[in-house]
């Protein structure tokens, strides 16, 4: 069987269960529909997040399309209870706990042993701090 032709390689973000057809979209040259329907019953679980996708184009307008995790500063905000994080890291946000920390650290990268969770909880860290998030228990 031969390969299909790829015409386009996207990355968008869609909120979980409800990408609906539209300008971005559009600019893919998919079958927007039935992409919509796909990506809403994949992600019908992560109601609430944004879920960034990968999306192949093909020549026939069919495609197929990869989900990935949440950002990283998403999950920040929706655990501090934020809608908006500091512009100054001085500025306090809001706050998490190292439980919390831990938490989006494994979500992020799920397959990592207990030495790597604690350099993945130093990078989330990292953001938190960026976004003027605190983590308590964390100096």
């Amino acid at each position: 069987m031969a390969k299909k032709k790829v015409t386009k390689v996207c990355k968008l973000q869609f909120m979980a269960g409800g990408a609906k057809p539209g300008p971005a979209l559009a600019s893919a040259g998919i079958n927007m529909p039935q992409f919509c329907n796909a990506f809403n019953d994949a992600t019908k679980d992560r109601k609430g997040d944004v879920v960034p996708v990968i999306i192949t184009a093909y020549e026939d307008k069919s495609f197929d399309f990869q989900l990935k995790t949440t950002p990283a500063a998403n999950l920040l905000k929706k655990a501090a209870g934020i809608s908006k994080a500091s512009g100054d890291q001085k500025e306090t946000a809001g706050t998490i706990t190292k439980d919390q920390l831990k938490e989006i650290a494994e979500y992020k990268m799920p397959d990592l042993n207990a030495n790597d969770v604690e350099a993945a909880m130093k990078i989330i860290a990292g953001t938190a701090k960026n976004m003027g998030i605190k983590v308590e228990g964390l100096e």
